[in-house]
């Protein structure tokens, strides 16, 4: 069994809780949060032991998960990796690329697993898609959210974006042409919708939109490619493949229908639609059972630290490009 402590006690904390405890193979210490009250009622309600500081938990676990604000990722990740425990970070990684490039060299000395919170990875509808994805052509995402006090310490392209930018470095295998992006703060400080169009050397082609002011919830995204279109619904977990094939297909199955085309007077094709519904699961819980199967089995985790990085440094490029168009018009 692995000791696993967890770092911070909000709303997407507890659900780490709750997860942890369903999960064998980890062996839940406690947690440590910096606001005392938060952490007296989570003790009482979860049964777990609340630590007064983080050194103290740091020193009785062989992994920690954080969970807290971004801004405070980079301290507990880096006092982790130099005690040489596991590490499990909630997206964005950390919150600036010089904190992301000074974990990578801390973590060379490490000698330990780092996992990043990217959850998207392991939602139903994007592992139900990802065998009928190849090489597409044109992206589009929406992410689109009720206003939400949490996650508004940073702009919407860390807090909600961020997910689709990571799913696109997934599935798209080429270096990034350019980046043109507008956005704009609404109710905050910081940038509540966003819009970034994004250009690879092999001509693909991602338009991304991410709000926390909509009066919808919304987490779509949709490619295109040769012979095949798929849609994938992130919030209800389901997806649709239709792809154009030469003959009719009828198997019987309800989730499968042959549509015919007629391309010319010659050639009749079929735009076979396919909805993929997968079993419902909880992909934190998925998430965090891949964290302890890297760990034991000593494979990459399913997130690399990389993998964060290279995610956290194409949010900020977007982040450079809105604020710079923010200036001009002011």
């Amino acid at each position: 069994m692995l000791r696993i402590g967890v770092v911070g006690i909000g709303h997407l904390g507890k659900i780490h809780l709750n997860c942890i405890k369903e999960i064998s193979g980890f062996d839940l210490v406690g947690f440590y949060d910096i606001d005392s009250e938060v952490a007296k009622d989570a003790e009482q309600n979860y049964k777990i032991k609340s630590y007064n500081n983080f050194e103290e938990l740091l020193n009785d676990v062989d992994v920690i998960d954080i969970v807290t604000p971004t801004i405070s990722h980079f301290e507990y990740a880096k006092k982790s990796l130099e005690a040489h425990k596991h590490v499990f970070i909630e997206k964005p990684i950390v919150t600036t690329i010089e904190e992301a490039k000074a974990l990578m060299e801390i973590s060379k000395k490490a000698g330990v697993k780092i996992q990043i919170g990217h959850v998207e990875r392991f939602n139903p509808a994007f592992i139900a898609a990802r065998p009928y994805i190849n090489d597409p052509k044109f992206i589009e995402a929406n992410r689109l959210s009720f206003y939400d006090p949490r996650g508004t310490d940073v702009p919407v392209v860390l807090d909600l974006m961020i997910h689709d930018i990571d799913i696109l470095l997934t599935i798209v295998d080429s270096p990034i042409k350019d980046i043109y992006a507008n956005g704009v703060p609404v109710i905050t400080n910081n940038i509540d919708i966003a819009n970034a169009r994004i250009e690879f050397m092999n001509g693909s082609v991602a338009n991304l939109t991410a709000s926390r002011i909509s009066m919808k919830k919304m987490r779509k995204m949709r490619l295109f490619q040769k012979d095949s279109y798929i849609s994938m619904d992130f919030l209800n977990k389901q997806s649709e493949v239709i792809q154009i094939e030469d003959n009719l297909i009828n198997n019987g199955e309800d989730n499968i229908l042959s549509i015919p085309i007629k391309v010319n007077d010659n050639i009749k094709k079929y735009a076979v639609v396919k909805k993929i519904i997968l079993p419902e699961v909880n992909a934190i819980k998925t998430e965090l059972e891949k964290f302890l199967e890297s760990i034991l089995t000593d494979i990459k985790p399913e997130v690399s630290l990389e993998d964060g990085y290279k995610v956290l440094d194409v949010a900020h490029q977007i982040i450079m490009k809105i604020q710079n168009n923010l200036l001009q018009i002011n």
